[in-house]
């Protein structure tokens, strides 16, 4: 077995490995968080038997698609992988979500709990917004992407400015006056995220008017904010799981109480991806 650098032509490999893992991604998905990403893959006789992705937005870089083949497990093939894309990362702050079975080694190499990401998923409903959003489905050659990264970097910490403009080509842009979120293509059908707003009315408001859009098929959202999970419901989005999400060299958090800026930063309530935060 030999590790090697994820290319483009690995992405077949991945995705037999995704599938057999239970995870809903399609090729477009992975492409999507490759683009954005550098990673690394243990081969065997040319057969993708793990996969690692480092996803690098400014300071903060996220560790991601972390599969190992179910015939390797137990063979440190999981500890390789990590060594080597936290070796991607650097210096950077590092985050994940994890699966319960991961857990274990992610704590062992430095990892700490930092909350958690509740998946919620169904057949979408709709409901009206209980604050205006704009719907733009082309959006991509008239938005001002520069703020909307700069919200989400205040929510978040990253600097996604080039994997916003990338969902705008191909999404859909909700947008209210206090925040905004992105409704793209994923797995099964749709996935909503990020959410990103300065209150929860303006979040349960673009939530309402993405699972309005999406009314009658298939919509995900990974919430951040448990707080919203009966308004998800409400709109035939179970719970269906989710993950723990983890950090790594954490950089300082502004605290309202002591930096007035902090007090109008946005926040995020639901992610881009379990993957990419």
């Amino acid at each position: 077995m030999t590790i090697v650098p994820f290319e483009a032509g690995h992405i077949e490999g991945a995705l037999r490995l995704s599938r057999e893992a239970g995870w809903p991604h399609r090729a477009e998905d992975w492409a999507l968080t490759l683009s954005v990403s550098q990673g690394i893959v243990a081969l065997r006789a040319g057969e993708v038997l793990g996969t690692a992705l480092c996803s690098t937005f400014g300071a903060v870089s996220t560790i991601n698609m972390i599969i190992v083949d179910a015939r390797m497990r137990g063979q440190g093939v999981g500890r390789k992988l990590m060594q080597a894309v936290l070796d991607l990362a650097g210096a950077a702050e590092m985050r994940l979500t994890a699966t319960v079975d991961g857990l274990p080694l992610y704590e062992k190499l430095g990892f700490a709990v930092t909350g958690q990401v509740f998946q919620h998923q169904g057949i979408a409903q709709s409901a009206a917004p209980e604050v205006p959003v704009q719907v733009d489905d082309g959006a991509a050659d008239t938005t001002d992407v520069a703020v909307l990264a700069a919200m989400d970097t205040s929510a978040s910490g990253l600097a996604r400015a080039g994997l916003i403009a990338d969902i705008l080509r191909e999404g859909t842009l909700l947008q209210a006056e206090r925040g905004f979120a992105l409704l793209r293509a994923f797995g099964r059908g749709s996935v909503l995220g990020p959410v990103v707003a300065q209150d929860a009315a303006t979040a349960r408001a673009l939530i309402a008017a993405g699972a309005s859009r999406c009314a009658g098929d298939f919509l995900r959202i990974d919430l951040s904010d448990p707080a919203l999970a009966s308004h998800a419901e409400s709109l035939g989005l179970a719970h269906a799981g989710g993950g723990t999400a983890m950090k790594k060299a954490a950089r300082p958090v502004a605290d309202p109480a002591t930096d007035p800026v902090a007090e109008t930063e946005f926040k995020t309530y639901a992610l881009v991806s379990q993957a990419m935060g």
